[in-house]
């Protein structure tokens, strides 16, 4: 009697070539996708050390009566899309705020003459392409409707779109942490 040749188990090289395929288009959705995301959540830093910037200021204008300013962006070389140590001895020390561990995003915060009024910004360029996202805390005079010149860290997008002066019609920023264009941390990326 003659055996019957029967199949083994296994799959045919068709078979794996069209499996790979699919794992390659679904890589190349999925991956792009992932980055972005990772991206648009290092935007929290900013707004989370704006927003304990904001808390520092007000504790030291409790105490002190005036605001501090650290017009410099902090930490020097900062404002990327790799962390940088925190830097000591800068009027955010003065106001007795530092952020835990290190930072993406240069801090900023630029006072008015009478340390009456204050803004707070953060800039950074996550993804390395020259274009910053930039957050911004203002807090005006109280009673008026406008903060005060930012401080222009980053691109300086915050100082120049007007978010600055609510008689431009801009100013949503005002009393609020958020982003300086409507792109900042979300389509941006």
């Amino acid at each position: 009697m003659r055996k019957l040749l029967k199949r083994q188990g296994g799959f045919t090289l068709i078979e794996l070539m069209i499996v790979v395929a699919i794992i390659g288009i679904l890589a190349a959705i999925a991956i792009p996708n992932f980055l972005r995301f990772q991206l648009r959540s290092k935007t929290s830093e900013a707004r989370t050390n704006l927003a304990g910037i904001r808390t520092a200021e007000e504790s030291y204008f409790a105490e002190y009566g005036q605001y501090v300013a650290q017009a410099t962006g902090t930490p020097a070389g900062g404002g990327g899309n790799t962390k940088t140590t925190w830097a000591s001895g800068t009027g955010f020390d003065t106001m007795g705020w530092s952020p835990e561990g290190s930072v993406f995003y240069l801090y900023a915060a630029t006072i008015n003459g009478a340390s009456t009024a204050y803004t707070a910004e953060a800039a950074s360029d996550l993804d390395g392409d020259g274009t910053f996202s930039d957050f911004a805390y203002v807090h005006p005079v109280p009673g008026a409707t406008a903060g005060v010149a930012a401080a222009g860290v980053g691109d300086g997008t915050c100082a120049a779109t007007g978010v600055w002066d609510a008689g431009a019609g801009a100013s949503t920023l005002l009393n609020a942490v958020g982003g300086c264009e409507a792109q900042d941390g979300q389509s941006q990326f």
